[in-house]
């Protein structure tokens, strides 16, 4: 059964169209046509050719290459910050649903507050305080990030422990560990793997904008978002600068929003958003 479960999730679409450009993006060094940072100003702001299948930037360089070699930094970001949220949500969670009483009030209101104020607000605050680069990027998104998979652990655990079998289990001695392992991370596991594909989305989505504000990846070193920032002045003359990177974001997001709710329905039977909303409902 797991089996099949799982090969409905790897071999529907937007699974395929993800592999693809991971697999791309990792062998960039191998399969880019030429080095991305390679400037030749004769070749400036062209458009698709048989010698720059995407054109050239304003510095003439393969947008390409850029493109596949700026998915490296735009997806590993995306993956660390996504991995350090869904970490610190789920223990969070779990130890605001076991604990319960004045840590789980504690929990709530520093979650609401979270929630209540943009992510990209926080984020800026902190880079405005550390100073731009990777490690300030991951951290600042990281430190609100977890909230939503906090949230949706901590009311989906709290549903489990309530049940009947669950408290059962305890009257006859069984542990808090036994608890958490047989019965409340297999009731979770399902919507917080899905919850964690829509969130890369959206924090792909996010890191470029801070990339794209230019107070994410410095250079040399570029992503999507800044290729987004670079190509603007010159949207109008050559807009496949924007289109490519842009195309990029959109697809990757997209691809990965709807693989999550195809996890939540084949081992839910449910749309993701109606799971977060029951767990709202809960709290």
């Amino acid at each position: 059964m797991a089996k099949k479960t799982a090969s409905r999730i790897l071999l529907s679409a937007p699974a395929f169209i993800l592999l693809a450009v991971v697999i791309m993006t990792i062998a960039a060094p191998l399969i880019s046509p030429y080095d991305p940072d390679a400037q030749s100003l004769a070749d400036r702001l062209q458009g698709p050719n048989m010698v720059h299948l995407l054109g050239t930037d304003s510095l003439g360089r393969d947008t390409l290459s850029r493109v596949l070699h700026g998915g490296q930094f735009s997806l590993s970001v995306a993956l660390i910050t996504t991995l350090f949220s869904l970490l610190v949500g789920t223990i969070l969670g779990l130890l605001s649903a076991l604990r319960g009483g004045w840590l789980d009030e504690i929990f709530l209101r520093i979650n609401d507050l979270l929630l209540a104020l943009p992510e990209i607000v926080i984020a800026l605050l902190i880079i405005a305080v550390m100073g731009p680069g990777f490690f300030t990027m991951v951290l600042s998104v990281g430190v609100v990030a977890w909230t939503p998979t906090a949230r949706l652990v901590r009311s989906m655990a709290a549903q489990v422990l309530s049940t009947h079998h669950v408290e059962a289990s305890k009257h006859v001695g069984a542990s808090r560990w036994f608890i958490l392992h047989h019965h409340v991370l297999p009731f979770v596991a399902g919507p917080v793997l899905a919850q964690a594909a829509l969130r890369f989305g959206l924090l792909l989505v996010l890191l470029g904008s801070l990339s794209y504000l230019g107070i994410g990846i410095q250079p040399p070193q570029s992503d999507w978002g800044s290729m987004l920032a670079e190509a603007q002045p010159h949207a109008i003359r050559s807009p496949w600068g924007l289109i490519a990177p842009g195309a990029a974001i959109f697809l990757i997001s997209f691809c990965v929003t709807l693989l999550g709710n195809r996890i939540t329905q084949v081992l839910g039977g449910q749309d993701m958003l109606a799971t977060e909303a029951k767990a709202e409902a809960h709290d």
